[in-house]
């Protein structure tokens, strides 16, 4: 018999692009797909139960199905793709991933988790080493949000792995995504007419595709497929003025306390707000070594950090931003100045 695979959070684009990738694996049998939310892209043959991971329900769905593989989508780094707020993504990403490890706990058939988390886990500070491997911390834990909310998770996962050895646990740090606005932040920052950046700054990012974050997975799940925690990452970095010119947008530097002001403007721009540890890392940049995932896990990302920003530059289109939105742009940016504040 094949596996059987539980995946949380179904109703995100992303875990359904993976949930219906695995029923290309003859190694699976049955795919069981978890969210609150009805998903609105299909799902393939998997079957969806709608249920909050929040809950102690989700111990009767993993022993009601014999689920013998998890894996853990539903870290969300935005509240918006769901239309929820903060607190309950919040609660989503700390609690639920409690009560789910709570349920995998007592879950005897269990013989696999795999948790999607993020590379934001090493923070973004002034004085961190040029790539972070997965042995390191940050000098400075991340201000809030998703990154914040990835660290406590982490910490669950590690109390979990010492209370199970019987179940092979791997967490898997992946970089920046450039795909849906509503689940990227740095893509709807992308999107931006006008790009406000720090001062002084220019710091490096770097970038996953969306075919290496199911690649990756799907390697990890492999009847060979190591435990352990591993940094996913496009090769190279760029500097974000490089990424300005390559998509075609203007910048406009800000003092930084100005940059954490802009949420009306983004809004009004028609972009999510930029989380603070986006914030953070549009002012000191970081990058993560890979060397790990490509010795142990035998996985190497097929794009490259510049590849990954062309395929959103293709997607979104380039061209001239229209002067009128341009000009709109650039003035509630420039109201955010001090001394050009009203009132």
């Amino acid at each position: 018999m094949g596996r059987v695979v539980l995946v949380t959070g179904a109703a995100r684009a992303s875990a359904g692009a993976f949930i219906r990738s695995l029923q290309d694996s003859e190694e699976v049998e049955r795919v069981v797909a978890v969210d609150l939310r009805q998903p609105v892209h299909p799902l393939g043959a998997a079957e969806f139960v709608r249920l909050d991971i929040r809950q102690p329900a989700i111990a009767g769905v993993l022993a009601g199905h014999g689920v013998d593989t998890v894996v853990h989508l539903d870290l969300q780094g935005t509240p918006s793709p769901l239309g929820r707020s903060r607190t309950a993504v919040k609660e989503t990403n700390v609690i639920g991933t409690m009560q789910l490890l709570g349920a995998c706990q007592k879950a005897p058939a269990l013989r696999r988790l795999v948790v999607k988390s993020t590379t934001g886990v090493y923070g973004s500070a002034p004085r961190d080493p040029a790539l972070f491997d997965e042995t390191m911390r940050s000098r400075a834990l991340p201000r809030g949000g998703f990154a914040r909310d990835a660290v406590e998770a982490e910490g669950y996962v590690r109390g979990f792995a010492r209370r199970r050895p019987d179940v092979a646990v791997s967490v898997l740090r992946f970089a920046h995504e450039l795909g849906s606005a509503r689940e990227a932040p740095l893509a709807g920052y992308f999107s931006l007419p006008v790009l406000p950046t720090v001062l002084g700054h220019d710091p490096r990012l770097q970038f996953v595709h969306e075919e290496d974050v199911l690649g990756a997975l799907h390697r990890v799940l492999a009847p060979d497929g190591p435990a352990g925690t591993f940094n996913i990452a496009g090769d190279g970095v760029l500097l974000l003025s490089q990424c300005a010119r390559r998509l075609g947008r203007p910048t406009l530097p800000l003092p930084l306390p100005a940059l954490g002001w802009s949420g009306a403007a983004l809004r009004a721009a028609g972009a999510p707000d930029l989380p603070a540890e986006l914030v953070d890392v549009l002012t000191h940049g970081g990058a993560v070594a890979t060397g790990h995932a490509r010795e142990v896990l035998g996985f190497t990302a097929r794009r490259s950090t510049a590849e990954v920003l062309e395929a959103f530059l293709r997607r979104r289109g380039s061209g001239p931003v229209p002067p009128q939105r341009l000009a709109g742009a650039v003035d509630l940016f420039a109201g955010l100045l001090p001394g050009r504040k009203e009132g």
